[in-house]
């Protein structure tokens, strides 16, 4: 009977966080690369899943997206925008949900392991995002400079993204106390 409902839980916190990451997308600022609460909600998802079922809740998030359903920013969904200038982005959730994970499970839990894996996990995953969005642009004929990329992709959000981990730490540290691992 264990077994049971800790599947059920898992299958229940890999749902929840799924929809977390698919509400954090709505809430944006338009731009060429929207400002949305994502990286912040992929921080807490893996801080306080781990990498397995932070890998989980992004697949299901992903895969709804894949799909057609509106979970992207701007209530975009569909293969189009994953493979579409800024779904760079998207697909760096994976490498900021292993960095954060595999942080938590080396380091611990401790607020100082939790902040700097979450700073390295989103600077990862702005890192392939500027670089996909580069790539779909010279692939249109359209070659932007370094400075052009970092310019739309990665300068303009430095400051509210410090804002959104230093919050995500909170979250998760606060979560970590509710929900068991």
């Amino acid at each position: 009977m264990r077994t049971h409902s800790h599947n059920i839980r898992t299958t229940v916190q890999c749902a929840l966080f799924a929809a977390l990451l698919s509400v954090s997308a709505w809430i944006q600022i338009p731009g060429a690369v929207p400002f949305t609460l994502q990286t912040m909600a992929i921080c807490i998802t893996a801080g306080v899943l781990g990498t397995a079922k932070g890998m989980a809740s992004l697949l299901i998030y992903l895969g709804l997206g894949a799909i057609g359903l509106p979970v992207f920013s701007g209530f975009a969904g569909g293969i189009g925008a994953l493979f579409g200038a800024t779904g760079g982005f998207i697909f760096g959730f994976v490498l900021t949900v292993v960095v954060i994970g595999v942080g938590k499970r080396l380091f611990g839990r401790s607020k100082i392991a939790l902040t700097l894996s979450m700073v390295l996990g989103v600077a990862l995953c702005y890192a392939a995002g500027a670089v996909w969005f580069a790539a779909v642009y010279a692939t249109r004929g359209e070659a932007m400079s370094l400075s052009a990329v970092l310019s739309a992709c990665v300068l303009p959000f430095l400051l509210p993204e410090f804002a959104k981990i230093a919050a995500a730490v909170a979250i998760t540290l606060r979560l970590w106390k509710i929900v068991e691992q």
